[in-house]
């Protein structure tokens, strides 16, 4: 068993390739589910399908910690963490209603995806190109969805204005962007807080992505000597092994 395990989750075979790729899809499947059954009330089919994904997670948590060389340090990961919240969220129904609103975090959950940057760089020529750019998206789109379902979480049941998840991404966006319609507002001051945070963590990494989109850190252009592959926009030589490089630019104005 050990064996199929440690091809499935390491090695470089087709079959583990496309086990990899299905938990992905796994993955955005699942967050789908969670947006789309947050405008329904709480129903029997609604928590059987979190039962059957909680048990999914739980199966691909310790198959991961099986294979694990380091046992000790797997429990320190942000990865770990993010399982075990995402495990929390699913079977929370089992336990009460309670602490069934966990389930709004299995965002977190998209963190994984970054373990398949490697392959899906060699897959895709169009992520090799754009994976700067694609990543810092990837960054502000997971803390959208994570803020997204913490205001949800801790709003629905106390604020009138958000009724579903829907309502809290459409303030989450606003207060991101700084627009502020004033049209829903955050109540108690755990809500407040929540905003301050948006605010401030959210308008960073806005501007990052707006800097790679528009001023990125690196180029990529492949030194003819010594291979490296990123480099300054302005450099002239390769910082590895100083030869010469020839990156094209559009000049200054």
């Amino acid at each position: 068993m050990s064996t199929v395990l440690n091809e499935l989750y390491e090695s470089n075979t087709r079959r583990a390739h496309v086990f990899r790729y299905a938990l992905l899809v796994f993955d955005l499947v699942t967050i789908a589910f969670v947006i789309v059954t947050s405008f329904f009330s709480r129903q029997a089919w609604i928590e059987t399908v979190d039962i059957f994904i909680g048990i999914v997670i739980v199966a691909d948590f310790l198959a991961r910690f099986a294979i694990s060389g380091q046992k000790i340090r797997f429990w320190t990961q942000a990865g770990t963490l993010a399982d075990l919240v995402a495990i929390a969220s699913f079977l929370a129904p089992i336990t009460g209603e309670g602490l069934g609103f966990l389930r709004i975090l299995r965002t977190l959950r998209l963190l994984h995806t970054y373990q398949l940057t490697y392959r899906l760089r060699k897959d895709f020529p169009v992520f090799r190109k754009h994976q700067e750019v694609i990543l810092a998206s990837v960054n502000l789109m997971v803390f959208l969805f994570v803020m997204t379902g913490l205001i949800y979480a801790t709003q629905v049941n106390v604020n009138d204005q958000i009724n579903n998840y829907a309502d809290a991404l459409y303030f989450t966006a606003t207060t991101l962007t700084t627009t502020g319609f004033g049209d829903i507002t955050p109540a108690g001051t755990w809500g407040r807080m929540l905003s301050v945070a948006i605010m401030i963590f959210g308008v960073t990494l806005f501007l990052r992505l707006a800097q790679v989109l528009f001023r990125p850190t690196k180029v990529r252009q492949k030194c003819t000597t010594c291979g490296l592959t990123l480099h300054d926009p302005d450099a002239v030589h390769c910082k590895h092994c100083g030869e010469t490089i020839d990156i094209a630019t559009e000049g200054v104005v």
